[in-house]
This record gives structure tokens, C-alpha cells and sequence, in this order.
């Protein structure tokens, strides 16, 4: 009887198409990690340079409690001590021009190295989504794929257990047939 053989055979192919499908999947999720370590090392910055730095420090002390504690307790010793320390000989009498001055040129220095800070974050960030688009295009396209595939993967099955109801079919028939006679 070569039902059984045919049987095999299909079993055979069967595991084959699995053992197929199981390498390309492999292989899709290989290269989603190599193109998320390539887009991760080109993200990286490359060697900052003294401005650079400079203003990224700036930027980090501007805007912390430190600088708002260390502002406010110099604004009240600047004033304090010019009222009532030196108040019959202030180095900057009570309109405080002379403070207005320095915190005028403080905030005028200091907005931009905070921009150019910002702006670099910025670029950076801009980079960032840049990547993580491509990614997520990159995880769409390898999803659509598995679909591909699982449809494939289906449709073999499909044919598969046909031809196995087939011989089935054709086997229970025989029996069927032997035992009419």
C-alpha cells in the first residue's frame, strides 16, 4: 500500500515549509536589529567642541535651582548691602542702575548660549525621530511580510491537508470497497 508512503511525504514537506518559514523570520528580525544599531551608532554625537560644551554647561547651570538660589541670594545681598551697609556711601545708589546693567548684560549673554544649547537638542532630537521613523517603517514593512508569509504558510497547510483528506478519502473508499465484496 503506498498511501502511508504518500502520507509521509506531505508530513515531510509540511515540516520543510516550517522549517522555511522559521529561517525567514529569523532573518527579518536580524536585519530590524542591525538596521536599530546602525541608525542608534549614526544618532551618537560626534566630538563636541569647546563652544559647544560651553554652552550646553551654561544652559545646565541656567537652569537649575542652583543658579535661581545662588541669583536671588546675590539680587538680595546687592541690595542689602547697598541700603543699609553702605547706605551713606552706596557703590550703587537705590535706583540699583549699575544692577540693571549686569543683570541686562547676564540675560543678554546668557539667552543665547541657552539657544544655541537648545538648538542643538533640537537637531538631536530631530535626528532621533528621524531614525525612530525609519524603524517603525522598517517594523511595517517586516510585519507586512509576516503576513506574506503566514498567508503562504497557510495556504500550504491548505493544500497539504487536502491532499491528506484526499488519500483519506481514497483510502476509506477502498476499505469501503473491500469490505462490500
Amino acid at each position: 500500500m503506498k498511501r502511508p508512503a504518500e502520507l509521509k511525504d506531505l508530513m515531510e514537506q509540511e515540516n520543510l515549509h516550517l522549517q522555511r518559514l522559521s529561517e525567514l523570520v529569523k532573518e527579518a528580525v536580524e536585519e530590524e536589529q542591525l538596521l536599530s544599531s546602525r541608525l542608534i551608532e549614526l544618532e551618537e554625537d560626534k566630538e563636541l567642541r569647546f563652544g559647544d560644551r560651553l554652552s550646553d554647561k551654561v544652559a545646565e547651570f541656567g537652569g537649575s535651582w542652583r543658579f535661581i538660589i545662588g541669583f536671588f541670594v546675590t539680587l538680595f545681598s546687592w541690595i542689602i548691602g547697598n541700603i543699609w551697609f553702605l547706605g551713606s556711601r552706596p557703590f550703587d545708589p537705590y535706583p540699583f542702575i549699575l544692577l540693571n546693567l549686569v543683570l541686562s548684560c547676564l540675560a543678554a549673554i546668557q539667552a543665547p548660549i541657552i539657544m544655541m544649547s537648545q538648538n542643538r537638542r533640537e537637531e538631536k532630537d530631530r535626528r532621533r525621530a528621524k531614525s525612530d521613523y525609519m524603524i517603525n517603517l522598517k517594523a511595517e514593512m517586516e510585519v507586512r511580510s509576516l503576513h506574506a508569509k503566514i498567508d503562504l504558510l497557510i495556504a500550504e497547510q491548505m493544500k497539504s491537508l487536502f491532499a491528506i483528506q484526499k488519500s483519506q478519502m481514497d483510502l476509506l473508499l477502498k476499505i469501503e470497497h473491500s469490505l462490500k465484496k
